[in-house]
């Protein structure tokens, strides 16, 4: 995934490592879409997953990145939306799998049980790692809703 454009998304509690990845990748060149939250007041995540999902559907962006406390309910949200395969990752192994294996196009962060530090690693990970193709390729198909 070579693209240079990429949609962020968070809710409040996500916010803060949000920001500190729209750093992150704005530092690496990246075109970063921010779709909110712009701040810690407290907001519902499905009004900003869905955004990005909605970008994800019209082709608009082809990848991003999700952040809500536990990444659970940003993810569930996200994997609503039909060209979506959002993938909860609170580690690098677990990122490159969810690329590898089931070619996710968003990575969900856990804002509350990951540093910084770490969150940069993930999204690094999920960035340079590509799908593998062959088996995997046969099972991704059959995720999208009949």
């Amino acid at each position: 995934m070579m693209d240079k454009k990429i949609a962020l998304a968070a809710d409040h509690a996500g916010y803060e490592l949000k920001e500190c990845i729209k750093h992150y990748l704005a530092d690496r060149g990246f075109e970063v879409i921010d779709f909110g939250t712009n701040s810690a007041e407290s907001v519902d995540y499905p009004d900003f997953a869905h955004k990005l999902g909605d970008a994800i559907d019209k082709d608009e962006v082809l990848r991003g990145i999700a952040i809500c406390g536990t990444g659970n309910g940003i993810s569930m949200a996200l994997n609503k939306h039909q060209k979506v395969r959002c993938a909860l990752s609170w580690n690098k192994e677990i990122a490159a799998l969810g690329r590898q294996h089931n070619n996710a196009n968003v990575v969900a962060l856990p804002a509350r049980f990951i540093s910084e530090e770490e969150a940069k690693q993930v999204v690094q990970t999920f960035l340079d790692t590509p799908f593998e193709g062959g088996r995997h390729e046969r099972r991704v198909n059959k995720i999208a809703c009949w």
